[in-house]
C-alpha cells in the first residue's frame, strides 16, 4: 500500500504537468513541468520525502528500462535519419561544445564570486582579531 501511495503522487505530478503542456501555449514536455512541480512540492513541504522516496529511487535505480521506447523509435525511424545524419551529427558536437563552454564560464564565474566572498570574510575576521586585541591592550 505504501509503494502504492507513492507512485500515486510520482503519477499525480506527472499528469498535472501533462494537462499544462497540453494548455499551455508554450512547448514544455509535461514530464519536465510534472518534475519541476514535484521538485516545489518537495521543496516547500507540501508533501514530505518519505512520500515518494522509495519509488522515486526505484525508479531512478531502473531508469534504463525507460530509454528502450526511445531506442525502438529511433530504430523504426532509421531511414529518416539515415538521410540527415551528418546534420544531427553537426548540431550534437555544436550544441556539446557550447554547453561545454558555458558550463566552464558560469562554473570559472561561480568560482571567482565565491573566492571573492571568502576573501572579504578573511579580512572582516582578521580586522576583528586585530580589533578586539586593541581593546584588550
Amino acid at each position: 500500500m505504501k509503494r502504492l501511495k507513492q507512485f500515486f503522487w510520482i503519477f499525480m505530478f506527472s499528469f498535472i504537468g501533462e494537462f499544462l503542456s497540453l494548455v499551455s501555449p508554450v512547448a514544455i514536455p509535461g514530464s519536465v513541468i510534472g518534475m519541476v512541480l514535484l521538485f516545489l512540492a518537495l521543496h516547500y513541504k507540501w508533501i514530505k520525502m518519505v512520500q515518494v522516496e522509495e519509488v522515486g529511487s526505484w525508479l531512478t535505480d531502473n531508469m534504463a528500462i525507460f530509454f528502450v521506447p526511445a531506442g525502438v523509435a529511433l530504430m523504426t525511424n532509421f531511414n529518416i535519419l539515415g538521410d540527415i545524419w551528418w546534420q544531427l551529427l553537426v548540431t550534437v558536437i555544436i550544441t556539446t561544445s557550447l554547453m561545454i563552454a558555458f558550463v566552464g564560464l558560469i562554473v570559472q564565474w561561480l568560482k571567482r564570486r565565491k573566492d571573492r566572498k571568502d576573501k572579504h570574510q578573511q579580512a572582516e575576521k582578521q580586522h576583528s582579531a586585530v580589533s578586539g586585541k586593541e581593546e584588550m591592550i
